[in-house]
């Protein structure tokens, strides 16, 4: 008899997703331009990408000069550990595509419909010092420790972020300082020649938690998946003290 297998983590199309989601930190780079800063980037559901630069900026100029025939572009994003670590990248997102200059009297339409989905302060300075530009994706790549790895742009379309992203910071800063217990029984998990590293958590989503192990000889990052998959805080939480054996399985509790 075959046994159901259990998805041991998020697709490609779902890192990606998330990792977009929780970045604050995005470079959009042209031909004949430095790499910009990005006041705001939004992946959305039809799977193109809207960002917010300043109007000033030579790549607006740039944009506007190439109009709708558009300039090829690749915004990159970092997603940063919550937790202060030696090696704070966790991932890097890649979106290659054509970039488009947001007419002004669609930008504040365009906006709203942004905003909709991502409110964002951002959006209150387009038309004031900030233009909206049009991604039209043709590649997605997403890199970690393990590798990079490119995504279909339609299975990214159909992606959703994971559904602990927003919380995901202020859950592993309360498991960090509150639950140091929980960690050390994680990291009994660890293979022994990894328990000599400092352990902290990584990272968090539905599938399972991931640890950072600093050590003299650098760094390594451990997935630990969860028996399965869980939707909500209260399945979290109570994963993650059955992932360590623990018998009061009421979940971490805030101070």
């Amino acid at each position: 008899m075959t046994r159901a297998t259990t998805q041991q983590g998020p697709t490609t199309a779902e890192r990606i997703r998330s990792a977009v989601a929780r970045s604050q930190d995005s470079m959009l780079a042209i031909p004949a331009s430095d790499p910009i800063p990005t006041t705001l980037h939004h992946l959305r559901s039809c799977g193109d990408v809207i960002v917010a630069i300043a109007t000033d900026s030579r790549t607006t100029a740039l944009a506007w000069q190439a109009g709708q025939g558009g300039l090829p572009a690749v915004l990159e994003l970092a997603d940063h550990a919550p937790l202060p670590l030696r090696e704070p990248v966790r991932s890097l997102v890649w979106l290659r595509g054509t970039v488009r200059p947001v007419p002004p009297h669609v930008e504040r339409v365009l906006a709203a419909e942004v905003a909709a989905e991502h409110p964002h302060e951002a959006l209150l300075d387009v038309g004031h010092g900030t233009s909206l530009l049009w991604l039209r994706l043709d590649s997605a790549v997403v890199a970690d420790a393990t590798g990079a790895e490119p995504v279909d742009v339609d299975e990214l379309r159909l992606a959703e972020p994971d559904p602990f992203w927003e919380l995901e910071t202020a859950w592993l800063q309360h498991l960090d300082e509150d639950h140091a217990d929980l960690i050390s029984q994680l990291a009994r998990r660890l293979p022994p020649s990894l328990r000599r590293g400092r352990v902290r958590p990584l990272a968090i989503d539905r599938y399972g938690i991931s640890l950072r192990v600093e050590a003299f000889d650098g760094d390594r990052d451990v997935r630990l998946p969860f028996a399965e998959p869980v939707e909500d805080m209260a399945g979290l939480s109570k994963a993650v003290r059955v992932l360590v054996g623990c018998p009061f399985l009421n979940g971490l509790r805030t101070r």
